[in-house]
């Protein structure tokens, strides 16, 4: 009798490692998926910029300080890095394009501009989806980073070398803001 209840137990703690273990692993890999999303966003942030700042440097051509610096971020943007290095270019990136923004205002013609509308629009519409793709990461960040630190769990991220993800944040709160996109004409 004793011997079965001691099987049992064990199978219970081989039961319980398999659900902490299948836990972190979904976490893990939601984690994954959450970073993807942030990574098609920032892509297809990074591809609308050229197409930007060649519709405004068509009409502020003595702006070429503003286009290069978003040029520079944006290259700098997709070379990739640490997640904390990637927040802190995003951050310059989001305030550089709020700078050819504002320099966009000084001319109604391009205001007007059909094509720098739809880019706005776009642009708009892109950092939306970075913010969306961001509270998702960052939430399964946190799930995953709480499940390694709680105890039992821990005990088996140890075991299986699950590690805390680092979080997408943005350093400076006036990097926080989305560029500001105006409609008007």
């Amino acid at each position: 009798m004793e011997f079965l209840i001691f099987i049992g137990v064990l199978v219970l703690i081989g039961l319980w490692v398999m659900s902490a273990y299948n836990a972190l692993v979904r976490l893990r890999n939601m984690v994954e998926e959450g970073w993807s999303g942030i990574e098609t966003q920032l892509k297809r942030r990074a591809n609308l910029i050229p197409n930007l700042v060649e519709t405004v440097k068509g009409y502020a051509t003595h702006e070429k300080s503003a286009f290069e610096e978003v040029t520079k971020l944006r290259t700098r943007s997709l070379e990739g890095g640490s997640i904390a290095d990637r927040a802190a270019t995003e951050g310059l990136l989001t305030r550089a394009i709020g700078g050819i923004m504002a320099v966009a205002e000084a001319y109604p013609d391009l205001k007007a501009n059909e094509n720098f509308v739809s880019l706005q629009g776009e642009l708009s519409e892109t950092e939306d989806q970075i913010q969306l793709a961001r509270r998702y990461y960052n939430g399964t960040v946190r799930n995953l980073n709480i499940k390694v630190e709680s105890f039992p769990s821990n005990i088996i991220a140890g075991w299986f070398k699950f590690i805390k993800a680092e979080f997408f944040e943005i350093e400076e709160a006036s990097d926080r803001a989305v560029p500001e996109v105006s409609f008007s004409s």
